[in-house]
């Protein structure tokens, strides 16, 4: 798997990545949402210098221009409800690009910390020869993108496989290099120290979901 760790270098994406940690910030749930889809376009402007281009010749009033578009139609997926906004500003560079909504979530043992990942709704695009673009702001054991991505695969293979995250713990960096194809992408704005006991990323920034939109019952 090829790891492209974006905030590695100090771009306009480090202030955003800040604004979206702070508690003070945080309560402003339309400046939560905006930050992250900003995130998202400019991840999705990384994402573009990886794919495939062809030679295309445009009409122009006074004559032709050659110059090259993307070769392969993109689906941009998402992991639902955090994901949206990240899905959003994804979309607002991919304008053209099929979408795909999908639902996993973690559900506990026996009323512990111990859970499962359990995929329950999707509605998907056709993906087969398709630059796939599967979409989640965090990446913590891993668990529910590589449930997702199997899910995915039942329906055929894409062409290539992005996956897109905010923030990510090496733990779930890790399950995703194990299970995932090594030909996959995994583009990350900010790698995090680690997992606390109850399996979220530390030092991150809370529910991404819950920051959103607001806490579920």
């Amino acid at each position: 798997m090829k790891i492209h760790h974006l905030s590695e270098n100090n771009t306009v994406l480090n202030h955003f990545l800040a604004q979206i940690r702070n508690v003070n910030v945080q309560k402003d749930r339309l400046r939560f949402r905006r930050n992250i889809e900003r995130i998202g376009e400019i991840m999705a402007y990384e994402i573009s210098k990886e794919l495939e281009y062809k030679s295309v010749a445009v009409t122009t009033p006074l004559g032709t221009k050659d110059t090259t578009e993307i070769k392969h139609p993109i689906v941009v997926a998402s992991i639902l409800r955090a994901g949206l906004p990240f899905h959003q500003g994804i979309l607002n560079i991919f304008d053209e690009a099929d979408n795909g909504f999908i639902s996993a979530g973690r559900y506990t043992i026996d009323g512990g910390d111990a859970f499962e990942i359990k995929v329950e709704y999707e509605a998907m695009a056709s993906i087969s020869s398709k630059y796939v673009l599967l979409v989640d702001p965090m990446l913590a054991t891993g668990q529910s993108i590589v449930a997702v991505f199997n899910k995915l695969i039942e329906k055929g293979y894409p062409q290539e496989i992005h996956l897109a995250v905010v923030i990510a713990a090496p733990e779930g960096i890790a399950l995703l290099e194990k299970e995932l194809p090594e030909n996959c992408h995994l583009w990350i704005a900010a790698i995090d120290e680690k997992l606390n006991d109850h399996f979220y990323i530390v030092p991150g920034l809370g529910d991404a979901g819950d920051l959103a939109y607001g806490s579920k019952l």
